[in-house]
C-alpha cells in the first residue's frame, strides 16, 4: 500500500510565531494558521467557516519565519501532517494533528508584513534576486523587505532554469 502525507494551506497567523531551542539547538518556531472558507448555502445565504491548525517548522527555516511572519501576515506552507498524543494531567488520553512545515511562501504585504525588528541597514545595496532557494533568498534580499519563498530542502546556488 501506497502512502502520502502532503498539506498546502494558505491563511493568515492568528499568533506571532514563538521561537524556541531543542537541546540540540535546533531552532523550531510554532504558530497558528487561520483558514476561511466562503460559499453560498442552499437557501442563497452567503457563509463563511474558519479552520484553525497549528503550525511547526525546524532549522533556518524557523528562524527565516520567526523574523518575518507577525500575527496577521498571509502565508502559504507547504508540509506533513503530524500526530502529537500525550497524556493529559486528568490521565485521558490527547491527540492533536499539526502541520510540520517543509517549504514556505510568503503572501501579499497586507497586515504585519516586514521584519519583526527593527531593519539593519545593509553594508551595500543589494538588488533582489529571482531565485526563492532556501538557503540563498534570504542573504540576497535587502534586510527590509523578505524573501518570497523559502526551502529548506533546495540546493543553494545554480538555477534550475535551462537558460
Amino acid at each position: 500500500m501506497a502512502n502520502y502525507n502532503k498539506v498546502i494551506l494558505m491563511g493568515n497567523l492568528t499568533r506571532d510565531p514563538q521561537l524556541s531551542y531543542l537541546p540540540s539547538q535546533t531552532p523550531v518556531v510554532e504558530f497558528g494558521l487561520a483558514i476561511n472558507r466562503r460559499w453560498r448555502g442552499q437557501d442563497g445565504q452567503q457563509r463563511e467557516e474558519t479552520c484553525f491548525i497549528d503550525c511547526r517548522a525546524y532549522g533556518k527555516q524557523a528562524e527565516v519565519m520567526n523574523q518575518y511572519l507577525s500575527k496577521g501576515r498571509a502565508v502559504l506552507v507547504e508540509g506533513r501532517l503530524h500526530l502529537d498524543t500525550w497524556q493529559a494531567q486528568d490521565g485521558s488520553r490527547r491527540s492533536k494533528h499539526r502541520v510540520i512545515v517543509e517549504k514556505f511562501t510568503f503572501v501579499g504585504s497586507g497586515a504585519g508584513a516586514g521584519p519583526r525588528e527593527a531593519p539593519r541597514q545593509p553594508a551595500a545595496p543589494a538588488a533582489p534576486s529571482a531565485r526563492t532557494h532556501a538557503a540563498a533568498a534570504p542573504a540576497d534580499m535587502p534586510e527590509d523587505e523578505p524573501p518570497t519563498a523559502y526551502d529548506e530542502q533546495a540546493e543553494p546556488g545554480g538555477d534550475d532554469i535551462p537558460f
